[in-house]
């Protein structure tokens, strides 16, 4: 009871304050019963976060049939001063250079029907520490061609790299909590991770991923012609050019303001990946100049219809009103009426 009454209190405190949120700054808005030590200590109090957000989730914002993504993105929060725990130099894409900062990962439950996020898991990156031993020297370089003696490696069975085994174990210990209650079928997460290795980290986990792919990413038609008659069968045709898609692909066109946008759903093949990708592609062309743009938006589901992926796909922002409230961004004032 102590440690929800004070957590009562640090939740008004935060909600109510402006600014950054610090400890000397809870303790001036927590009013009677506080203080400065009391906000330190329960700060110093090991609580199962996770169970807790699990909890208000599953008792407060989920609905009986609704049907829910699992979203995941990686949040950042400047930060100077070297004491703090896990602060490091991370990328930027605002500021477009390494800053210090702390970086988080979020894993997030989507309503499909209310198209709004719930966090339910968030750990902090913690990078090795400066005084790790260095990598071992590069091996001298080999004669060309394959050594003698290796094995071929199956794609489905290549090894995950750090960063998605860190996700992975993450996702598992979500879903070990959660799965008596709820059933989860796709993980949506953004371009950085639209690659063959985050697809093996989904499929491993029992789930289906829908992300985004590089807009030079090299995709190819199944082959579909005569077997040549010797040596394996080929299975890649001809690349996939995004402006040249054929008309027998297109699902949906429509022009707006004097921009074109023509949806296409292929079939698709890559070079690093094991089996074809449900594709879509959303080109815009701009009619009075020419120009053109496009999105490649890719499911592991190759069942999935092109339009529910690409809506499933523009959920995963909804995780982004998440950190903007966690980071109390100034919301505009409403003019009154």
């Amino acid at each position: 009871m102590t440690t929800l009454r004070q957590l009562g209190r640090i939740t008004v405190a935060m909600l109510a304050m402006t600014g950054r949120v610090t400890m000397p700054g809870l303790a001036r808005w927590a009013g009677p019963g506080g203080s400065y030590r009391t906000i330190q200590r329960f700060f110093h109090t090991t609580l199962p976060w996770a169970a807790i957000l699990w909890t208000f989730v599953r008792s407060h914002l989920l609905r009986t049939g609704d049907h829910s993504l699992l979203v995941g993105d990686e949040c950042v929060v400047t930060k100077a001063g070297s004491e703090t725990y896990g602060v490091d130099r991370f990328f930027s894409s605002i500021f477009g250079k390494p800053v210090p900062r702390l970086a988080l990962f979020a894993l997030a439950l989507v309503s499909r029907t209310e198209r709004k996020a719930f966090p339910v898991q968030i750990e902090q990156i913690v990078r090795p520490a400066a005084d790790a031993p260095t990598p071992a020297a590069p091996p001298a370089k080999r004669k060309p061609g394959r050594p003698k003696g290796s094995s071929t490696q199956a794609k489905a069975d290549a090894p995950l790299n750090a960063e998605h085994a860190r996700i992975s174990t993450l996702i598992q210990g979500l879903l070990t909590r959660i799965r008596p209650r709820l059933t989860l079928t796709y993980l949506v997460l953004d371009g950085h991770c639209g690659n063959h290795n985050a697809v093996l980290m989904a499929r491993r986990l029992g789930l289906q991923l829908i992300s985004k792919l590089r807009s030079d990413s090299a995709l190819y038609y199944p082959y579909d012609g005569p077997y040549a008659g010797r040596g394996p069968r080929r299975i890649s045709g001809e690349r996939i050019n995004p402006t040249t898609i054929p008309e027998r692909f297109l699902k949906q066109a429509s022009v707006e303001e004097g921009i074109e946008t023509r949806i296409y759903q292929v079939e698709a093949r890559h070079k690093t990946c094991d089996q074809p990708r449900n594709v879509v592609v959303i080109v815009k062309r701009q009619q009075a100049t020419g120009k053109q743009a496009h999105v490649s938006l890719f499911s592991s589901d190759r069942t999935l219809a092109w339009d529910v992926l690409r809506d499933d796909y523009q959920l995963r922002f909804q995780i982004e009103f998440t950190f903007r409230d966690a980071k109390q961004y100034p919301l505009p004032q409403r003019r009154a009426v």
